[in-house]
């Protein structure tokens, strides 16, 4: 097992006093047989009424409303502390017919990730080129293989770019720029994926490495695909790594752009742009540290 405590801190700055509408919240790891909440407490100022719920995508979902006078700022602060139980991501096995690229989904299987099959943001002659090398495959190569590859790949010719605004860029001008964020290349991976026929969604999480322990990082996106017999199977472009214990998602969808972190409105001046900041900070905690 392993342990972590994450710290996630989004603040707005206004510089003029506006009023905050509602806000989502994608701030809660997704609980199962692999990852368990042991602690979480979230404060937000002004004061907001915070309800929970969970998506169609089994996500949890917060809205956060406000019912307090204006405020030139806005601050929501997260803390959980996770426990990971699955430490061998590589241990799986593919069922035969689809060790092999290219394969079928079969039956209900196919019906059930159709959403996960389809493009997003449509054909694109760059894009095309790209996926070129895969489409010549005739069934020699392991599909596991080509993944991994095509992972790398993107971390080999994309230079990570950090950025904290919302959206990612299409797969084209990702390619085109030879520079992205970690949504930007989840997203590449992501298309690349569903225009060779293999299902995708997009995730957005935290990754755990020495660089996070003293804080300034950043939430995380990555990809994952469906592998029959071995269900969802994450790869991370970012960091040219399959999906293992230092990962923790929080949620998934079809749509790239769907699930920020924090995401909601507010009622000012016209042309009123708040100046964004967010802090995240991951600490791996030892086995036997007393939880908070």
């Amino acid at each position: 097992m392993k342990r972590f405590e994450i710290r996630h801190t989004t603040r707005y700055t206004f510089g003029t006093p506006v009023q905050v509408g509602t806000h989502t919240l994608f701030l809660r790891p997704r609980e199962g047989h692999d990852l368990r909440i042991a602690t979480s407490r979230l404060e937000i100022d002004p004061p907001a009424n915070v309800t929970w719920r969970r998506d169609f995508y089994d996500n949890v979902l917060g809205s956060a409303t406000f019912d307090a006078e204006p405020t030139t700022e806005l601050v929501i602060a997260s803390g959980v502390e996770v426990e990971i139980y699955e430490l061998l991501p590589l241990d799986f096995v593919v069922e035969p017919h689809a060790v092999h690229f290219p394969f079928q989904y079969r039956g209900e299987e196919e019906k059930a990730l159709s959403p996960f099959l389809q493009p997003v943001y449509g054909t694109d002659p760059r894009l095309s080129q790209w996926l070129s090398p895969y489409r010549k495959m005739t069934g020699d190569n392991e599909t596991f293989g080509i993944l991994d590859e095509m992972n790398k790949r993107i971390h080999a010719e994309i230079g990570y770019e950090p950025r904290d605004e919302e959206g990612v860029l299409l797969p084209a001008e990702t390619l085109g720029r030879s520079r992205g964020s970690c949504r930007d290349m989840a997203t590449l991976m992501l298309e690349g994926c569903r225009h060779l026929g293999i299902a995708a969604r997009f995730v957005s999480g935290y990754v755990h490495g020495p660089a996070t322990e003293g804080g300034g990082a950043s939430s995380h996106a990555w990809t994952e695909v469906y592998l029959p017999g071995a269900g969802w199977k994450g790869f991370d472009p970012t960091n040219a790594a399959v999906v293992g214990p230092d990962h923790v998602p929080v949620a998934v969808h079809r749509h790239p752009e769907a699930i920020p972190p924090v995401a909601g409105t507010f009622t000012g001046p016209q042309g009123l742009l708040p100046t964004l900041t967010v802090g995240v900070q991951i600490n791996e905690l030892a086995d036997d540290a007393p939880t908070t």
